[in-house]
């Protein structure tokens, strides 16, 4: 039997892991994640479904496609609608703005890579921007199951004043002190292209982004 408090923390664990994931994930995958055994999260998840569903939560979590995501509650749709019609297009929320930032800086990037830093499921803001212009899809991360990868736009580079990619200030300057700016070069340090690569990728879609304005000019 699991103690009580380690139950509530597992709950909480998966309903965290849940949330920010924008596909269907196995128990096995789950409690390989957690590390522990599969029973443990098997035995969690269906009355975890259960109670979202009998509670009339906003959100429901379900079993698809051999695993579980979360979903929003059916009797909300029409609502949610509604607000996702009303936004604003001149305006971007701090969601979006969180969003933008990642892609423009660590681009090309998947979806689950932003969903990673955010700690949040950054579907909606994505789709969002995509559709502001601000963010394309520039290719298929093949390593990832051919995840799309993204990429910001040349309306982007407009709407921020930059001539290009390369004139996006560092990162290190938003730090407040010398801690978060060491954390800062770490992060970006670890597992990331080396500088010469990094380039070569900032001018390739660059040169995509001129090559899509020069076809539109032209239809």
């Amino acid at each position: 039997m699991i103690d009580p408090k380690e139950e509530t923390r597992l709950k909480g664990t998966l309903e965290a892991l849940l949330f920010v994931s924008d596909e269907p994930v196995t128990s096995a995958r789950l409690a390989s994640i957690l590390e522990v055994p599969s029973a443990a999260t098997d035995r969690l998840l269906s009355p975890m479904a259960t109670d979202s569903q009998e509670q009339e939560r906003g959100f429901q979590l379900r079993e698809v496609a051999g695993g579980w995501r979360f979903f929003t509650h059916p009797a909300y749709h029409e609502v949610i609608e509604k607000y996702v019609l009303s936004w604003d297009t001149r305006k971007l929320s701090q969601a979006a703005l969180e969003a933008l930032a990642v892609i423009a800086y660590h681009q090309p990037v998947t979806r689950n890579h932003v969903n990673a830093i955010r700690g949040v499921n950054s579907e909606a803001v994505i789709s969002s921007l995509v559709e502001k212009g601000l963010v394309r899809e520039v290719g298929r991360d093949e390593g990832t199951g051919s995840a799309i990868l993204y990429g910001t736009t040349r309306t982007f580079l407009e709407k921020f004043g930059l001539k290009g990619l390369t004139e996006l200030p560092p990162l290190e300057d938003f730090a407040p002190d010398e801690e978060s700016r060491k954390f800062i070069r770490e992060r970006l340090t670890a597992g990331s292209l080396s500088a010469e690569v990094e380039q070569e990728t900032l001018d390739d879609l660059e040169d995509v982004i001129d090559d899509d304005e020069q076809q539109e000019q032209q239809s």
